[in-house]
């Protein structure tokens, strides 16, 4: 049986990845940042641990990150909830079907799996 968590950590691996990338940070580097392992922080870019709240209130502070952000990534909070925190009026868009900038992303036979979901969660924090 497939475990339905599994995307949801993929995109949160490959959101982390994508910030830690933009931050010109190595693996290494994030790992002494935020005093986790390396091998740990390579799990969760890669979607095979869901870290908890506490080592995603360590990352989002090593890279400059809201820990809102992370948290909605990683599906611990309500997206709504977080848009709410962050000030947004309107949480009816977030309830309804994926924008079309998200349907594209991800027909684009040009993108691996990994880079949709990279590009995806950047999207939707830039929303955010």
């Amino acid at each position: 049986m497939q475990d339905p968590w599994q995307p949801q950590r993929e995109a949160l691996g490959a959101f982390i990845r994508t910030q830690r990338r933009m931050a010109n940070l190595s693996l290494r580097q994030l790992a002494e940042l935020t005093h986790l392992s390396n091998p740990y922080l390579s799990q969760i870019e890669r979607g095979l641990h869901q870290p908890s709240v506490r080592v995603l209130k360590q990352i989002s502070d090593a890279l400059n990150v809201s820990a809102e952000t992370l948290m909605a990534q990683a599906g611990l909070i309500d997206k709504v909830a977080a848009d709410a925190a962050g000030g947004i009026a309107e949480a009816g868009p977030s309830l309804q079907a994926p924008p079309p900038t998200e349907d594209s992303i991800r027909a684009d036979k040009r993108l691996s799996e990994e880079q949709k979901a990279a590009l995806i969660a950047v999207y939707r924090s830039m929303l955010s």
